[in-house]
């Protein structure tokens, strides 16, 4: 990453800098020099000074004062010179054997681990910043109540193009531009960085697909959503017809109707208990690539319209163990289990809804265990006298 070449520098040498003629402020592990800023800033330079040295993400940040604009925080980037370590990190750091683990930028998974086996405080101290890697995050987001019920933003955020290079110069996460895959992988991104960038949309080039994996299996993970009624459906009404000369109606519709709950509720507890368990992820990188093929991916380019519904090689890999599931629990009735089949395999092929809480296709298991998502907030009001 270009930004590893920035300097770390102690925290005490960036404490320093706090006057008129030498003016830094961190942004998390972020440092800015804003000396020629002083005399250009809108609200005077004795504000920036109140910061001086010291970490100014709270005052960029706040609504009651000035939340300020994507302009600011692009003035700050242009003014980066380095990243912030405390006496603790430092010291940890000299006693790890890959120091760049864990500086300049935030720790990865590997770097966290040495953090806490040199036992300095450091570790304490890098959780102790969860929001430190990433800035502007409350600037770029302010949905952050949609963002905790299930990790999707609003319409309007979906719309907004990223220009990826400003993107990666900015977040140093993901290059839109390249196969995403294996920037996962070879990242070494830290849990915490990992979660909060993934659940930042980027809208890439007005819908069109970032490439995921670059090579022959690229076109596996992109599909129009009319492959799914073209490939499914068919399959779907030859089953079920085959096995309705063989039960009654209602006995149809009975295990019809089974295998299309069953399935909508493993949907259900795959996307609460597993994807959205975000806390739980192992941090290292086979799960972070893992959650990012599986989930996370629909999360960071949600307005993708070839990756909206699953791909039928995907689907086939879920579906051959539903077979025989389904066999098993029916095993005294061949053509009840194929029901079953035919009803799971109709439910499950959902479009991703960012007005659904964890049921995707249907709110139907939202509304059972009470995870629907409550309306949008109400806009308030001041009256004036």
């Amino acid at each position: 990453m270009p930004s590893r070449t920035l300097p770390t520098l102690p925290q005490a040498d960036v404490a320093a800098h706090n006057t008129a003629k030498s003016c830094y402020v961190t942004i998390g592990t972020k440092v800015y020099d804003v000396t020629e800023f002083l005399g250009d800033h809108p609200g005077g330079g004795d504000l920036i000074l109140q910061y001086g040295g010291k970490d100014a993400k709270e005052a960029m940040e706040d609504e009651v004062s000035h939340a300020h604009s994507e302009a600011a925080w692009d003035i700050l980037d242009e003014n980066l010179i380095g990243f912030v370590a405390t006496e603790k990190v430092l010291e940890a750091a000299m006693r790890t054997d890959d120091p760049f683990a864990v500086l300049p930028m935030e720790p990865s998974g590997k770097g966290m681990r040495d953090l806490e086996k040199a036992n300095t405080g450091a570790a304490e101290q890098v959780h102790a910043r969860e929001d430190a890697s990433v800035a502007g995050t409350e600037a770029e987001s302010p949905n952050k109540a949609v963002y905790a019920a299930t990790g999707l933003s609003t319409a309007e955020d979906l719309s907004k193009d990223t220009d990826a290079v400003s993107d990666y110069k900015r977040h140093h996460f993901l290059d839109l531009d390249r196969p995403l895959f294996l920037q996962v992988w070879n990242g070494g991104f830290s849990k915490t960085f990992y979660l909060e960038q993934v659940h930042r949309p980027r809208h890439y080039k007005g819908g069109a697909s970032a490439p995921f994996f670059g090579n022959f299996l690229e076109p596996l993970t992109k599909t129009p959503w009319w492959v799914i009624p073209t490939l499914w459906l068919p399959l779907v009404l030859y089953g079920t017809i085959l096995v309705a000369q063989h039960l009654t109606l209602p006995e149809l519709a009975a295990y019809w109707a089974f295998g299309l709950a069953f399935w909508t509720l493993v949907e259900y507890t795959l996307h609460r208990f597993l994807f959205h368990l975000d806390a739980h992820l192992p941090d290292n990188r086979v799960a972070i690539t893992a959650h990012f093929l599986l989930h996370g991916i629909h999360h960071y380019l949600p307005m993708d319209r070839l990756r909206l519904v699953m791909p039928p090689v995907l689907f086939v890999a879920l579906a051959y163990p539903f077979w025989h599931l389904a066999h098993t629990v029916f095993f005294y009735n061949w053509h009840a289990a194929v029901a079953a089949f035919c009803g799971g395999i109709f439910g499950y092929h959902h479009f991703m809804d960012y007005e659904n809480g964890f049921g995707i296709t249907s709110r139907f298991w939202d509304l059972v265990f009470g995870t629907e998502l409550g309306p949008p907030p109400v806009p308030k009001v001041l009256k004036t006298t």
